[in-house]
């Protein structure tokens, strides 16, 4: 069967979750809905497979697991979107539509941060479908996205981005359907053993069980979706922050959860350079703010107020991984890690750690961690030729080849990426935005994080207020960003419209 239709098939029956959720709650109209959802998409799917069973088909090429990945981001939440509508019933459908893009999208922004607007199953529903497609990343990234090259293995492949490499057998073995097989498989146990170990880490330190719940998937599939308006509002307080805080170092590298892609040439998680790289953000930038907090702080006669001090380095040091890793929850100190010495912190500071992003083949989104690199080793190469113009690079075959091509291709993305975020910031200024926050928006859906709008301003973007025209820019942002430009250009390619 295609991708899109098992993955519908996947969504029809997670329905039931939150069906079987409401009912418990007594809430029949939410439940009904779901439910009602959920039994006519079996239906309606099992008609599709039963239909297609008779006809014999090609097996299905990367390129076409690559075209339903792009419909699971783009068709799949107006599916997503009907149980929400229906169990809602205060909303357009425009809107829940666009709740269901920014939840698949790993994105986490929302139209509905009034507490109380909707209910504990229908925050459930958009925590479950955004840690369902935060799954659909993990695994299309090695099933999927390696093969093509595509999604950051374009600067340590040999081949051209979208193209297979022939010269290597490894991803040639085995068909595309048995190869998504093999990767969920392998991958599927090991998110949901996390998920499930830091929901009950969560529950422990204090949080509500759905709550605790929510958190726990928003966190493994950096969504930062949240019932009650972020960690900071959690009953887990601080010590559910160091929890969290650990888990997001999932987001910062492959390595940490799986050894199927490699992006150093030496083992283990201490050589690889989004690792080391992600952490150097991590704590540098926090210890430079803090820095320069102090010298303030210094100055106004506040230096004997040690406990406020590690608050706020511990607020910056939460504040500043979440975003890095795309997932924009705010440390319960961020407020004093602005104004404890007097002196603001700009939520420029955030814009910049989510445009980075993580680490390739994660669920995080943003440049990736591992074009940055490969950007700092050319430019590193290029410096030492300005003192040595004939020198020969150190390192191996592989070191220079990332800072040759690996760098050409990764500078190529920015290029792109830049371009679609100017683009993006013109159309939402055209359609009646301020400046300030299209560009905020713009950035907030190309690096899927959806809590900069309410944080990287002077206030809080009002998402619910835009026009219809606005709302839609925005999605296409959304599944732009999760995407990324590399893949769509991808979906040109002639040899999948072809057939």
């Amino acid at each position: 069967m295609p991708l899109i239709l098992i993955l519908g098939a996947i969504a029809s029956a997670a329905m039931f979750v939150p069906a079987l959720h409401a009912l418990a709650q007594g809430n029949h109209t939410v439940s009904r809905s779901f439910g009602y959802s959920g039994a006519l998409g079996l239906v309606v799917i099992g008609l599709i497979a039963l239909a297609m069973g008779g006809n014999a088909r090609r097996e299905a090429s990367d390129l076409d697991n690559l075209m339903s990945l792009s419909l699971a981001f783009i068709a799949l939440p107006v599916f997503l979107a009907i149980p929400f509508y229906e169990g809602l019933r205060t909303t357009t459908f425009l809107n829940a539509y666009f709740e269901m893009v920014s939840s698949i999208t790993t994105t986490g922004a929302t139209l509905f941060d009034k507490p109380g607007r909707l209910t504990g199953s229908l925050h459930l529903w958009r925590g479950m479908v955004g840690w369902m497609g935060g799954l659909l990343m993990w695994i299309a990234a090695s099933a999927i996205l390696a093969p093509l090259n595509l999604g950051g293995f374009e600067v340590t492949a040999t081949a051209e981005p979208g193209q297979g490499d022939d010269q290597q057998g490894r991803f040639q073995r085995a068909g595309s359907g048995r190869r998504v097989w093999q990767v969920t498989s392998a991958l599927a146990p090991i998110y949901i053993g996390l998920t499930g170990a830091l929901w009950l880490f969560l529950a422990i330190g204090g949080d509500r069980p759905l709550v605790a719940l929510i958190h726990a998937m928003s966190t493994m599939a950096t969504s930062g979706i949240s019932p009650i308006g972020g960690v900071e509002r959690a009953g887990s307080g601080i010590g559910g922050e160091v929890v969290i805080f650990f888990f997001m170092m999932f987001a910062l590298s492959r390595l940490t959860f799986s050894a199927d892609t490699v992006t150093s040439a030496r083992p283990g998680l201490h050589n690889d350079p989004e690792f080391r790289l992600g952490m150097l953000i991590v704590l540098g930038v926090p210890l430079l703010l803090f820095s320069r907090h102090w010298i303030g702080a210094a100055s106004a006669d506040q230096v004997e107020d040690i406990p406020q001090a590690l608050s706020a380095l511990w607020g910056g040091m939460f504040s500043v991984a979440s975003f890095v890793t795309t997932t924009g929850f705010e440390s319960a100190h961020w407020d004093i890690a602005r104004d404890w010495s007097g002196l603001g912190t700009p939520g420029l500071i955030l814009m910049g750690a989510a445009l980075i992003g993580g680490g390739v083949a994660t669920t995080a989104g943003g440049v990736k961690l591992l074009r940055v690199y490969a950007l700092y080793l050319n430019g590193q190469r290029e410096m030492e030729r300005l003192v040595h113009p004939n020198s020969v690079g150190r390192a191996g075959a592989r070191s220079r080849r990332m800072r040759r091509q690996g760098a050409f291709v990764a500078w190529i993305f920015f290029m792109l990426f830049a371009m679609t975020l100017a683009l993006v910031t013109v159309v939402l200024a055209a359609l009646g935005l301020e400046f300030e926050q299209a560009i905020i928006l713009a950035i907030a859906a190309l690096s899927t994080t959806g809590p900069l709008t309410q944080i990287a301003g002077e206030v809080p973007i009002a998402l619910n207020l835009m026009a219809p025209g606005a709302k839609l820019v925005v999605c296409a942002a959304m599944v732009l960003g999760r995407l990324e430009t590399l893949a769509i250009i991808a979906l040109i390619s002639p040899s999948l419209w072809r057939d």
